[in-house]
């Protein structure tokens, strides 16, 4: 029940956190995009698409904390906590989508350069980075618990690095009048966030299709259960994760009698898989020593 409740108030204390975010997004979001026209900028631009990306990241968040929230029912035994891992699953398309589309535009204004207005491009960079900086300051905590935070923690972390670019690109067309500046900083930070966004993508699909997680070695945690007093052998062992930090594993035993009964030998690796592996939920199927079980399994352990 502790470890039930102290999971409730880290996600709530993400939601507060993805509410503030969100709500100084979505105010500078609108001045950026309007200015983003009046200068003419198109990294300016950029940027404000990446703004927009990260208040729709942050309302898409907001929603998958909302559902997850929901208890587990006759149809959702597990719950509703993975619909997190498809809110960052959209999260990381959507960011492929914009940085696709920002490299065009920056393809099509080094054909045909704009005249763009540098002090006003740097004015509202300056805010925007000012902005980015307090929301990477609410997200970055939260974004190492949840794969859900970590999407919208990247978008706006990307969005900052624009915002630095578009300062640079303002400063340069403001003392050389170098106009093509422009088109260049929107193309590097198109680059610049494909492969963090490929990241993000790779880490959401491995939840999807019940790959080990990242952060477990499942050599590690087979030789850890070996070890345990009563284990004469290990098969069909399988390792998930249902959403971000919340690993389950399922697994059959073959028991020795003689280092106790089958109750404490369960016991024992049970706790194991808790204390050193941090493996809460566990299914474990304790067999006898003549219990044959099918090789086939073995293919798909």
């Amino acid at each position: 029940m502790s470890a039930g409740h102290s999971h409730a108030q880290v996600r709530a204390g993400h939601e507060r956190k993805l509410w503030i975010a969100l709500g100084l997004t979505g105010s500078f979001m609108i001045a950026e995009v309007i200015g983003a026209f009046v200068t003419g900028s198109l990294a300016l631009l950029s940027d404000a698409a990446h703004m927009m990306t990260d208040a729709l990241a942050l309302a898409i968040s907001l929603v998958a904390i909302q559902v997850a929230k929901r208890p587990a029912d006759r149809k959702r035994t597990f719950g509703y906590a993975r619909f997190e891992i498809l809110a960052a699953a959209f999260n990381a398309l959507l960011l492929f989508a914009v940085a696709f589309y920002i490299l065009y535009e920056a393809y099509q204004r080094l054909q045909a350069p704009a005249e763009i207005q540098s002090t006003g491009m740097l004015v509202i960079a300056l805010l925007g980075l000012i902005v980015n900086l307090i929301s990477m300051r609410l997200l970055s905590a939260a974004s190492g618990e949840s794969l859900n935070v970590k999407g919208a923690y990247l978008e706006v972390w990307s969005d900052m690095l624009g915002s630095v670019g578009v300062i640079i690109a303002a400063v340069v067309i403001m003392f050389t009048g170098w106009g093509l500046i422009d088109s260049v900083v929107a193309a590097a930070i198109g680059f610049w966030v494909l492969p963090r966004t490929w990241t993000l993508l790779k880490a959401s699909m491995n939840i999807l299709l019940q790959g080990v997680p990242e952060s477990v070695d499942i050599e590690q945690v087979e030789q850890g259960i070996r070890s345990v007093p009563g284990v004469k052998d290990v098969h069909d062992l399988h390792i998930w994760a249902l959403t971000s930090g919340k690993n389950v594993l399922s697994t059959h035993l073959v028991a020795d009698a003689s280092q106790g009964s089958e109750q404490q030998i369960l016991s024992r690796v049970t706790e194991l898989l808790h204390e050193q592996f941090d493996i809460s939920h566990a299914t474990i199927q304790v067999e006898g020593e003549g219990f044959q079980h099918d090789d086939h399994d073995e293919v798909h352990a």
